[in-house]
């Protein structure tokens, strides 16, 4: 059984090569389906990993779980998607994207079904906990299929635009939970993503494809004529789990620095993600409605920032933790200056968290990128996990560590101790300044 299941998700095999003509018409067609496809599946397993913190204070409010107990569950999903990122990554490099990305998002659904309709805080634990390691079934092939589909002179843009889709499914996300659970109870903010990922399922079985070679085209790098030269003879031979993890992971001091980075960079990122709503309710006097907005302020003005700031990365060669530091460092202001807003003046307080979205996911969307420029497209949804694990090991802190020091010593002190951790990354992104893409 487990044998045939494996077989099943084995990359999809060549089909025989169309004729020039064919290739001509339908690789433009095939490079906009699997964009497509793969922007709605990363949208939409948002939907099922971010509709928890929006409502978490209604769950606590409800069931009696106070801050440490919103952020044990933050925590060991954050820590749970980290290491399932690394995980299925390694696996979604050996695998079909197209059957993968879509048995994730049935996993992930069911989750949610289940999770809404316990009432228990260790079922919610628990469930909360496989759901993020499931998500680590949604990176993985989704960045298997841009790989493979687009080359390495395109990858600032591409990838600026596709990391969107998680502004998008995270944005929605906030807004979705808060107007379920307004409406008809803080279950129905799991239950509506999870028939929205059912849907969503059905939908990339249909569209979603594997490799170019799958469906009779060439490689990405023939058509685009854009060959990583260090990788020329062999940029299509299937990596053993040796030889991918012992030459492109574990050796690469790079990565390391990289991963690390990605500890404050998640610091950062999720700290608003997390707990600004909460923030805002307790601080502010913001409303249910307006603190889950708060989440969509955040990741629609991060969709501004990763395009433009892609492109921009395009055009200075490659040099993605350069712009990286650049947009981290007055993240730092932006994050000191929230704490000086007075109540009332909400307007305010959300105009600083569009800046905050724009300039944190600067970083957040690089270190995809600089894990597919540091080593193969055979090996990204391992590097990518690799370097993904640690940013969620940062999530874990702030989701844990930020409930305890706001609990314990305010709301300043947890602000601050937030800026100190950007400034760590900006120190460590520092060190790449120059790492451009392999070859």
């Amino acid at each position: 059984m487990i044998s045939r299941l494996c077989q099943w998700f084995q990359p999809a095999p060549p089909a025989p090569r169309l004729p020039p003509a064919e290739v001509a018409r339908l690789y433009p067609a095939h490079r906009w389906r699997i964009f497509e496809a793969t922007f709605i599946a990363y949208a939409t397993f948002y939907l099922v990993r971010n509709n928890f913190s929006p409502v978490s204070k209604e769950i606590g409010d409800a069931l009696g779980y106070d801050k440490s107990m919103i952020g044990d569950i933050i925590a060991a999903t954050s820590l749970a998607y980290g290491i399932g990122k690394f995980v299925m990554g390694y696996f979604a490099d050996h695998s079909d994207a197209r059957k993968y990305v879509a048995t994730g998002m049935l996993l992930t659904a069911a989750l949610n079904f289940i999770f809404g309709a316990t009432h228990h805080y260790w079922g919610h634990v628990l469930l909360w906990t496989i759901n993020g390691f499931v998500q680590g079934m949604g990176y993985g092939p989704c960045t298997r299929g841009l790989a493979h589909w687009y080359s390495a002179k395109e990858r600032g843009k591409v990838f600026g635009v596709w990391n969107i889709s998680h502004n998008l499914g995270g944005g929605i996300a906030g807004w979705l939970a808060a107007f379920c659970t307004q409406h008809w109870g803080w279950p129905s903010a799991f239950y509506v993503p999870g028939v929205i990922a059912v849907l969503g399922a059905i939908y990339l079985f249909w569209r979603m494809r594997d490799t170019p070679q799958s469906v009779g085209l060439p490689a990405v790098e023939e058509y685009k004529n854009d060959w990583p030269l260090d990788e020329k003879e062999t940029h299509e031979r299937e990596l053993p789990a040796r030889e991918l993890l012992m030459k492109y992971i574990f050796p690469n001091k790079r990565l390391w620095v990289l991963a690390l980075a990605n500890v404050f960079v998640y610091i950062a990122r999720y700290a608003m993600v997390d707990w600004g709503p909460t923030y805002l309710k307790e601080t502010k006097g913001a409303s249910l409605t307006e603190g889950g907005f708060s989440t969509t302020v955040i990741e629609f003005a991060g969709a501004a920032g990763m395009f433009s700031m892609g492109w921009l990365s395009d055009k200075l060669g490659g040099c993605r933790a350069r712009v990286s530091v650049l947009a981290m460092i007055p993240l730092v202001f932006a994050f000191a200056a929230i704490r000086v807003v007075p109540a009332g003046m909400l307007w305010v307080d959300m105009v600083l968290f569009a800046v905050i979205g724009f300039l944190v996911y600067v970083p957040v969307m690089f270190s995809g990128v600089m894990s597919l420029d540091l080593t193969s497209k055979k090996a990204v949804g391992t590097a990518a996990g690799f370097v993904g694990f640690f940013g969620y090991v940062g999530r874990v802190i702030q989701g844990k560590g930020l409930g305890w020091i706001s609990q314990n010593y305010g709301w300043d002190a947890a602000l601050w101790s937030v800026v100190i951790c950007t400034a760590l990354g900006i120190v460590l992104l520092a060190f790449l300044w120059n790492v451009r893409p392999r070859g």
